[in-house]
């Protein structure tokens, strides 16, 4: 066996411990990326159907629309606009005191005024063209979310106890205005979503970041909000065992827009 002298044993010493060190700056980065840059998440209902399916894993992006910090001016932030989809923490709590996390379509910014009739969005008293949105039809049709506000919210509809009171202070001339760091926002699936139409404006700071694209999506039936562990876990058991043939292949890297 050849015998390294001892400047040649320093060198190899140096190369294991710069590759070790690389290796350990590499792990850093990514994860200081997902931690802080980027997040999963999995849509759990068909609120934002067909745009979003029951079964897709999405990628989020954190950094463009949280608000800027001095010590990332690298970080390009910009506000957020109308028709953007973002992802956030509800602005009510549940039983348990926890916040779901939401994915929605922007619908009303700061200082617009907007209201439905026939399931058509008029803002600032124009009528918006929405194609990807679902319109409302004769079997479907539902007063209170197709002309919203021209009825009341109550607690027997499903809105929040809180939203019914201060949706009197948002009304302008039969407009809801949105006051300032807060938005309206509605799911693309009109009929079947759970929205600001029920509780309110969400908080500029609830605001989590926008869905980039699908990464990988699977047919999964839709579970209920208040659905126990054990159905949960059910539906985990059912992905693993059925990925390759549940799979919805065309839609991994899907853009969502």
């Amino acid at each position: 066996m050849k015998k390294l002298n001892p400047q040649q044993a320093s060198s190899r010493s140096e190369t294991l411990l710069e590759m070790l060190s690389s290796n350990a700056g590499l792990i850093i980065v990514v994860l200081f990326v997902f931690a802080f840059i980027f997040q999963n998440f999995a849509i759990p209902s068909s609120s934002m159907a067909s745009t979003l399916l029951v079964g897709d894993h999405i990628l989020v992006e954190r950094a463009n629309l949280a608000p800027a910090a001095s010590w990332a001016p690298f970080v390009h932030y910009r506000q957020v606009r109308r028709d953007d989809i973002i992802v956030f923490y509800s602005p009510f709590l549940e039983a348990d005191g926890q916040h779901w996390t939401m994915v929605k379509r922007v619908v009303g910014i700061p200082g617009d005024c907007l209201h439905l009739r026939n399931g058509i969005v008029y803002r600032n008293g124009v009528a918006q063209s929405e194609p990807f949105a679902a319109r409302p039809t004769a079997a479907n049709y539902n007063a209170y979310i197709d002309d919203f506000p021209s009825i009341p919210p109550s607690t027997d509809i499903g809105a929040t106890a809180a939203w019914s009171v201060r949706l009197l202070s948002a009304l302008r001339h039969g407009d809801v205005c949105v006051p300032p760091n807060s938005y309206f926002v509605m799911g693309d699936n009109r009929q079947y979503s759970y929205d600001s139409r029920y509780w309110g404006f969400v908080p500029r700071a609830n605001i989590i970041g926008r869905p980039l694209f699908v990464y990988w999506s699977i047919q999964i039936p839709e579970l209920p909000d208040n659905a126990p562990i054990s159905q949960q876990a059910a539906v985990t058991r059912d992905e693993f065992l059925h990925f390759f043939t549940r799979t919805r292949w065309s839609r991994t890297f899907h853009a969502i827009r």
